[in-house]
């Protein structure tokens, strides 16, 4: 049977080319630094004070590479460390960071369940590996460990409803081809694969598509020897007997069940995200936050602080605010889906007005508000951007 670590000597995933860092910066969740601040910290860190960050189990580098280069664009002080069990994936990693000039990075080919003697951070980026541990609890706790007081973990890991399809394909070629080395069995499967009936739930979920991008793709999609996914319920259960808290899905409101039919209100908060990634059945990852156990009340942004600096992800200011202006139709895309929001018309000159630089309290003043008045349009217009992660609040370019 090929081991994890021989399965990413052979194909470092996510396959990366360093060169093409030159052209183009690979951006996304977890890590950017205004979703860390936002869900961790409550939108107001104060970045003139060094940020220690653990990038465990980083792979080819992908947030590895999208936080550096933010933070040294920004001049802000910081220290990485990049620990990965593959000398393949950590030579790519380091090679991209050589392109883009990343020399606050030290590299450490190891175990993250080691996390600790690399000393305590302040954020800790997990994305994509702790569902490939033999015991993944053992990965929750080791890097719980290596968290530093008011610091907090953004992660990555598997759901099972959107990856419909995947694990008995697993299980077959795993079956099948067990006793081949890494790159024969590649070619084996994707033989087999072409044979499979088009009916098969692999071929009919839309939401999978790593097989076609590239080998290391395929590999890690339908060929990985270790591999679990969590569901909601699982997965904050696992959070809680490890020492953690979870502090916010990147996405709330593709958590939140009353987007499909009325929710009773007594219904508790796990209960709630749970029946949604049900009725949503899309879900292929979770893409979320943590805090230390105990330590949640408080650490996401509250947009009654009139002092939060509003960003917005994705969109630009000036064609947002067009677009509000005449009463056309935001579509947002997630999970297979696209959702039409609709704001207010009033809200379009405050949305033209989020630079990332300009504060609550600085954006009412420029459109000639008060405090009440602000809020009582600003809140329930932004309410939706926000819980499809599309506008967040950070100190990040203050």
């Amino acid at each position: 049977m090929v081991s994890v670590k021989q399965q990413y000597e052979a194909f470092p995933y996510p396959e990366r080319d360093p060169e093409d860092e030159r052209t183009r910066l690979i951006t996304g969740s977890p890590s950017h630094p205004v979703e860390m601040d936002h869900y961790l910290f409550g939108g107001a860190r104060d970045w003139s004070q060094p940020l220690r960050v653990l990038v465990a189990g980083g792979g080819t580098g992908d947030g590895l590479i999208q936080l550096g280069h933010y933070l040294k664009l920004t001049g802000k002080p910081h220290e990485i460390t990049y620990v990965d069990l593959s000398e393949a994936s950590r030579a790519v990693a380091e090679a991209r960071a050589r392109v883009r000039g990343l020399t606050e990075i030290s590299f450490h080919t190891g175990s993250l369940l080691d996390a600790a003697e690399y000393g305590q951070f302040d954020y800790i980026d997990c994305c994509g590996v702790l569902h490939h541990l033999p015991d993944p609890d053992a990965g929750f706790r080791a890097l719980r460990a290596a968290l530093a007081p008011g610091g907090g973990l953004g992660f990555m890991v598997y759901a099972p409803y959107g990856r419909s399809g995947v694990y008995p394909l697993q299980e077959a070629f795993g079956a099948l081809f067990a006793d081949l080395p890494a790159k024969k069995r590649l070619k084996s499967a994707k033989a087999a694969f072409e044979k499979l009936p088009e009916g098969h739930p692999f071929k009919r979920n839309p939401h999978l598509g790593d097989h076609r991008a590239s080998d290391a793709g395929f590999y890690d999609l339908l060929l990985h020897g270790q591999d679990r996914a969590y569901d909601v319920a699982s997965l904050v259960e696992v959070l809680e007997r490890t020492g953690w808290a979870l502090s916010s899905f990147t996405t709330p409101l593709m958590y939140d069940p009353s987007r499909f039919a009325d929710v009773p209100k007594d219904m508790d908060p796990v209960t709630r995200m749970a029946l949604a990634e049900k009725l949503c059945g899309t879900i292929r990852v979770h893409i979320a936050y943590a805090v230390a156990e105990g330590e949640e009340r408080g650490r996401i942004a509250d947009p009654r602080n009139p002092d939060l600096v509003p960003h917005l992800i994705g969109v630009a200011p000036a064609a947002l605010a067009k677009a509000v202006a005449e009463g056309r139709p935001i579509p947002v895309k997630q999970g297979g889906e696209t959702i039409p929001l609709r704001l207010p018309r009033e809200a379009a000159p405050l949305l033209g007005r989020v630079t990332g630089k300009n504060s609550l309290r600085e954006i009412a003043g420029a459109n000639g508000m008060d405090g009440d008045r602000f809020a009582a349009l600003w809140t329930p217009a932004t309410r939706d951007l926000t819980g499809w992660g599309l506008l967040l609040y950070s100190s990040f370019l203050r």
